[in-house]
């Protein structure tokens, strides 16, 4: 039976009428694209080229089907070509044949030489390597090169040898089975005539997204502003226009082609806007969490886009400070085993004076927020006198649950000031070992305010608190806390005695 073949070119026009494309973003540095294939099969055999993908697509992710399931589409092959015409694959075309350079020289007028192409330069695989992502692709690259010496071309000119080009390649016209942009290639068998818009969907690299956070506090007073942007980056090579967009969040396992593994990773006013106006909606989806955008959206190559998703106000939060003062020193006993850094007299001995400022709230429905919240950046703010906004720190959060509390550090307070400093020790290195400390608190704010010293025992994990002048809390099995309030242009000190045994 005689093969038909069916050339689909995909036309920016709108003599073809296709339904806009889908996305799924994940934070990870890839998506699943869902986009239409017009079909007209006939009986037998059928070529089908389709011309508008990702530059990144991975070729062993593509499905093809009828989104009706009317029709079995029964593929014989399937390909993927990823080497649009360039320069670089031109020349290697022409190796061993003769081509026409275009001198240019200012001020002068252009001529042209003859060069014999020697060698090209071209590395076949370089298409393909840079769809694993950047940082791969350009080590493999830089290894390649390396290794062959494929890094520039060889011409030869009257005779003689030059590792660059003379000037502007004249080239004929295009062979046959040149491509100018990304294509699938399918041989699809039909034992029946069918027309229709066949589903594709693909996973491809370059495109990404993340969620920033802008919080305000006002001139006085700890009550939040929270306005969440979504910020999706695309560096997939391909624009899709008025797509359909969602993104998924959550830490999705994904094998990177490198064989390493990746992370594919409100009040109630602010809920009902969700539901209500025409903003991000968000649902449970398996163990992950996904958001809608209300509407389509153009994102185009290269482009980085922002979109509101959150916005809540009257937020309560609670800033306080902590005092650290641990400093040590990994570098000069890394590699050491536990039971001999245990008995270094000098080790802890170092003092960190900075004062950490803190800021958490609770991602609850009490507390005007209540929903999922993606990994991201928080910016910090707070208005001056002025009224205007001044930037007071920021960090990142990972994936927050509804209920959960968001601590983050903003920053080391000004006019707090900390001082720790071993008082005494006494060692007995096969027993025990007994240390005593004392911390000095700073304030130099105009308002008394509270301090939470961290201290770590770090010795070993059999440890007593032998002596101490504040009342202490423990926080895990090697850490204690003292609450300490410290008036204004007050210094207070903080003295304890940790005995360790083993």
């Amino acid at each position: 039976m005689r093969a038909v073949p069916i050339l689909l070119t995909l036309l920016s026009s709108a003599v073809v009428l296709r339904a806009d494309p889908a996305l799924t973003i994940y934070n990870q540095d890839f998506a699943v694209v869902r986009d239409t294939v017009p079909l007209d099969l006939k009986v037998g055999t059928n070529e089908v080229h389709f011309a508008d993908t990702t530059t990144q697509l991975e070729a062993d992710s593509v499905i093809l089907r009828d989104p009706e399931g009317k029709v079995h589409l029964s593929i014989l092959e399937q390909s993927y070509r990823a080497d649009p015409v360039s320069q670089s694959l031109l020349l290697s075309l022409y190796e061993g044949k003769t081509l026409d350079f275009l001198v240019e020289t200012p001020n002068a007028v252009s001529t042209t030489v003859q060069g014999k192409i020697i060698r090209s330069g071209y590395v076949p695989q370089a298409d393909n390597l840079q769809r694993y992502g950047n940082a791969y692709y350009q080590r493999q690259m830089a290894i390649a090169n390396d290794r062959s010496g494929m890094g520039a071309p060889i011409i030869e000119v009257a005779g003689r040898l030059r590792f660059s080009l003379p000037g502007q390649p004249l080239f004929p016209a295009l062979a046959d089975d040149t491509i100018l942009k990304p294509t699938l290639n399918w041989k699809i068998q039909s034992d029946q005539a069918a027309k229709f818009d066949a589903e594709l969907g693909y996973v491809t690299g370059g495109m990404t997204w993340e969620a920033d956070y802008s919080v305000v506090s006002p001139e006085k007073g700890d009550q939040l502003e929270l306005v969440g942007l979504v910020t999706m980056d695309n560096q997939s090579g391909k624009t899709f226009a008025n797509a359909k967009i969602k993104l998924m969040a959550g830490d999705v396992n994904k094998v990177r082609r490198d064989g390493s593994y990746g992370y594919a990773e409100f009040r109630s006013a602010a809920r009902r806007e969700l539901a209500d106006a025409p903003g991000v909606t968000e649902k449970t989806f398996d163990e992950y969490h996904l958001y809608s955008l209300p509407r389509p959206v153009t994102l185009h190559d290269r482009e980085t886009k922002q979109v509101e998703f959150v916005r809540a106000e009257g937020i309560a939060s609670n800033l306080f400070y902590v005092y650290d003062g641990l400093k040590l020193d990994q570098e000069s006993y890394r590699g050491y085993p536990m039971e001999n850094i245990r008995v270094q007299s000098d080790y802890g001995t170092k003092s960190n004076p900075k004062v950490n400022v803190m800021r958490e709230f609770k991602n609850s429905a009490d507390n005007h927020l209540g929903l999922p919240l993606p990994k991201g950046r928080l910016r910090f703010y707070r208005r001056d006198s002025d009224g205007q906004l001044e930037f007071t720190g920021e960090n990142t959060i990972d994936h927050t649950p509804k209920d959960e509390i968001i601590r983050a550090y903003t920053g080391n307070a000004f006019d707090l000031t900390g001082e720790r400093k071993r008082t005494n020790i006494q060692m007995e290195a096969s027993h025990y070992v007994d240390e005593s400390f004392e911390i000095k608190l700073r304030n130099h704010k105009p308002e008394p305010v509270e301090i939470r010293v961290v201290e770590h025992l770090y010795r070993w994990t059999s440890w007593q608190i032998a002596q101490a002048s504040n009342l202490w809390k423990k926080s895990d099995a090697q850490t204690i806390e003292f609450a300490v309030q410290v008036k204004p242009d007050e210094e207070k000190t903080v003295t304890y005695t940790v005995h360790y045994t083993w």
